[in-house]
């Protein structure tokens, strides 16, 4: 419950960051030695303490992740993890390794760098999934002659059909229809489609065993 620093309500902030006006500009400043006391009290489990500190520094904190990222979603998600870091981590904090507010915006920033190079590694696999799949698919030179010389072959066996057999094999295969689909269009009972596919598959194989 406390680790989770009432994340509903903390969330509600962050959505609210970009509709809201700019704060004033006289807000009492914070002392470095002020901001450290109120780590201590958050090591304590201070709510109060952790609003005040949040206060201060989401709409900075969201202005450099938005910055970043390009996102006002990932934005307030990354706001969001650092100030559950802190709430979690406050008690870590080493005041000789810099101030409060350099220890957040290193956080932040290093949690947005974290999510680039995650898109980055995604894209990259995005694109190597593609062009092995474009490699993979394209015949090579030899096999475009093939399927070229094949392509001819059939068109020729196919004009040595009957018409009403070669007109029924071009609309299946061709156009895509099924037979129900060429009956309707052809005003043919649906046996008749059957039968004229079926004979025309057959003397379509008999040319083409003959051209092998």
């Amino acid at each position: 419950m406390h680790e989770r620093i009432h994340e509903t309500s903390a969330q509600a902030r962050l959505e609210d960051i970009g509709n809201r006006q700019e704060r004033s500009t006289c807000m009492t400043p914070v002392s470095p030695a002020e901001e450290v006391h109120l780590l201590q009290r958050i090591a304590q489990q201070d709510q109060t303490a952790m609003s005040l500190l949040y206060d201060r520094y989401a709409r900075p904190l969201y202005s450099l992740a938005f910055k970043m990222l390009g996102t006002a979603e990932e934005a307030e998600e990354v706001v969001l993890d650092v100030f559950c870091q802190v709430w979690k981590s406050a008690q870590r904090y080493d005041i000789s390794r810099g101030r409060v507010d350099t220890w957040m915006f290193l956080m932040l920033r290093s949690r947005a760098l974290d999510r680039l190079r995650k898109r980055k590694r995604q894209a990259k696999a995005v694109v190597v999934s593609t062009l092995e799949a474009q490699v993979q698919a394209a015949p090579q030179p030899d096999e475009v002659l093939l399927m070229r010389e094949r392509r001819d072959q059939v068109q020729a066996a196919l004009d040595q059909l009957p018409s009403e057999q070669r007109q029924v094999l071009e609309l299946a295969y061709f156009s895509g229809l099924t037979h129900a689909e060429m009956s309707a269009t052809l005003g043919l009972a649906l046996g008749t489609v059957k039968t004229r596919v079926r004979l025309g598959l057959n003397k379509l194989r008999r040319l083409l065993d003959e051209v092998d």
